[in-house]
């Protein structure tokens, strides 16, 4: 553990700080983080810790999203740049403008979303929650935003419903090609390939498991096999490959990098425990309520 890693283990609990981390954080990040794992799952556990500050190392939905859990405790994230473009591609206008398009249709949005958008849903998904949650939603028009390459994975898995999707998603995972994969699989023929559903749907055609990051990280850390074609950001093959150094993992591309989580850096920490920069998430009552609708709608759903 080197030097500014000590000090801000010294620095959390001096100030009754939990540190969240993003399985796409560096991993420098993740040795000091109390939690990591997927976005939703990361508020769950700040929704239970006992601390009063809480420090989300991702991206501002994910901050928002435990502010929506944890109200009473200060939530912070340490580069107010570190957005999601997925999650900003709609805004309430142009949703409210779909909703009075497609009236008779559930609206079904991925936690990849603003607390603004939130708001005006019926309920919210995980990418390893959405096709549970679907199939068991009392309609069979949905409106799925804003992801149409998770939205197309749900919809060949849950056919017995109408899902209308619209045209968003995640720049870093759709960028990924069908020719790369194939490319992949060839140059490493022996490699099960581990993808997660916001590629393309011609990509998730060619893979050996589909699911979350926290689910391709389980898949490879308890399969017999001993070597991966990677489908998602690439912090996951250098964190699979630390931990399970026995193991070959390979990036489907060299270029399958979320700039938005890599702002965030180990000293950015830091600086946030000293109060020297950091950005507080702040929402009104009204909002957080809101929003707050779809996500208990989704676990509702999710737990039954």
């Amino acid at each position: 553990m080197n030097e500014i890693q000590q000090r801000i283990i010294e620095l959390k609990e001096k100030n009754d700080a939990c540190i969240l981390a993003h399985c796409y954080q560096t991993h420098d990040i993740l040795e000091i983080a109390d939690y990591v794992g997927d976005s939703f799952g990361l508020a769950q556990k700040a929704a239970v810790a006992k601390n009063k500050t809480i420090i989300m190392c991702g991206v501002r939905f994910m901050a928002e999203t435990v502010k929506i859990l944890s109200p009473e405790k200060r939530v912070l994230i340490p580069r107010e740049e570190a957005g999601c473009p997925m999650a900003e591609q709609l805004d309430p206008d142009m949703l409210l403008q779909l909703k009075q398009k497609y009236p008779d249709h559930k609206v079904v949005a991925y936690i990849n979303t603003t607390a603004e958008l939130k708001t005006l849903c019926d309920v919210c998904v995980t990418s390893s929650s959405a096709v549970k949650i679907i199939k068991k939603l009392d309609s069979d028009n949905i409106l799925f935003i804003p992801d149409c390459n998770l939205g197309d994975y749900v919809k060949k898995q849950v056919p017995e419903k109408k899902i209308k999707l619209i045209s968003g998603g995640c720049p870093t995972h759709a960028k990924l090609t069908a020719a790369e994969a194939k490319a992949a699989k060839a140059a490493h023929p022996g490699a099960l390939f581990l993808v997660h559903p916001e590629c393309q749907p011609e990509v998730v055609a060619l893979a050996d498991f589909v699911g979350s990051t926290t689910e391709i990280m389980d898949f490879a850390a308890k399969s017999d096999a001993e070597e991966f074609i990677i489908g998602t950001e690439n912090s996951i093959v250098q964190h699979l490959g630390i931990q399970h150094p026995e193991k070959l993992f390979h990036p489907l591309s060299k270029d399958c990098v979320c700039h938005n989580m890599k702002v965030t850096t180990i000293a950015d920490v830091l600086h946030t425990l000293e109060g020297r920069s950091g950005f507080e998430i702040t929402m009104d009552e009204e909002q957080r309520l809101a929003a707050k609708k779809c996500i208990d709608e989704m676990l509702r759903l999710g737990n039954g």
